[in-house]
């Protein structure tokens, strides 16, 4: 039977068990995970745990809604069975009429199409697999990301695997943070106990590049779960930019985890410029999609946008 679940009333215990036995699980889904980026969140859950769809969740204006948390690509259903894939449109109906807005990612596993309870929303995920060895895998690379490689050589870059979480999100606020004004404080916060959290429980592997006078010139997160490497967040100075370290650090986690069985997910993306420059690497484009809803009996529109502006 499915049904709602409040957050207090969720057996993390048994949740976590079901991501970690899910054929379509992803690391975002882990309780711990929710906990940080999400704060708030409940649950739809069907039986003992076997499928479970986490509902994070604000309130602004007296209003409820679903939102995608930062630093989480891919939410949905997630089944330890194949027969319960066909279970998503089940799931979204039973989400309480309390939530008046829904917009959240589902996950690739999913092929679902729009009803006149909700429509969807295409995104574009990129993703490489590691299943050959390096050689193999750097024949695939585009001309130009061959030059940017050995320009990074020709600079002398070193390559830094003990990186600290608050430098990399140093690196990347006094550079792309101010410009693109999509985190707040409090995102860089939770961005912060997040990394050391996945680097505790051995999680994630954090490089960073560095110049031949020992500066830090761009830095990366990836994280490891479910057969998945996720390039999760990353930093990059102009300085770097033009020695080309951030291709010299997807080059050298690419040549260390080669013939890996595992999948380099570099999560997205809907830029065009970014999707470019990782399909540079051989990677291929996949998608997913974007749930949306709304319950309001009127001003729609208005109230969508009041409730965006976090």
């Amino acid at each position: 039977m499915i049904k709602y679940l409040k957050h207090e009333d969720i057996n993390f215990k048994l949740w976590d068990k079901c991501i970690e036995n899910s054929i379509n699980g992803y690391i975002y889904a882990y309780s711990w995970y929710l906990n940080i980026v999400a704060g708030e969140w409940d649950a739809i859950v069907e039986d003992n745990y076997v499928r479970v769809f986490p509902l994070p969740y604000r309130k602004k204006y007296g209003i409820k809604y679903i939102y995608q948390p930062p630093f989480t690509q891919q939410l949905g259903l997630f089944s330890s069975t194949l027969q319960g894939l066909a279970k998503l449109h089940e799931f979204i109906i039973a989400i309480p009429k309390e939530f008046k807005l829904v917009e959240i990612n589902l996950n690739k596993f999913y092929q679902l199409h729009s009803r006149k309870e909700y429509f969807l929303v295409e995104n574009t995920n990129i993703e490489l697999e590691l299943t050959a060895d390096y050689k193999t895998l750097t024949s695939k690379y585009s001309k130009n990301l061959k030059r940017n490689i050995k320009k990074a050589h020709n600079n002398n870059l070193q390559l830094n695997k003990h990186v600290k979480p608050e430098d990399l999100i140093s690196l990347f606020k006094a550079n792309k943070g101010d410009e693109l004004k999509i985190y707040s404080h409090d995102d860089y916060v939770k961005l912060g106990r997040l990394m050391y959290m996945l680097l505790h429980k051995g999680k994630a592997i954090i490089y960073g590049a560095m110049s031949g006078e020992n500066n830090l010139l761009a830095a990366a997160i990836f994280l490891r779960d479910h057969q998945r490497y996720i390039f999760l967040f990353s930093g990059l100075s102009n300085k770097g930019k033009e020695m080309a370290a951030m291709p010299f650090i997807i080059n050298e986690f690419i040549d260390e985890f080669s013939y890996s069985q595992m999948i380099l997910d570099f999560e997205g993306s809907n830029n065009t410029n970014l999707a470019r420059f990782y399909k540079s690497f051989g990677a291929k484009e996949f998608k997913y999609y974007g749930l949306r809803f709304y319950r309001f009996p009127f001003m729609i529109n208005s109230i969508v946008k009041a409730l965006k502006k976090q």
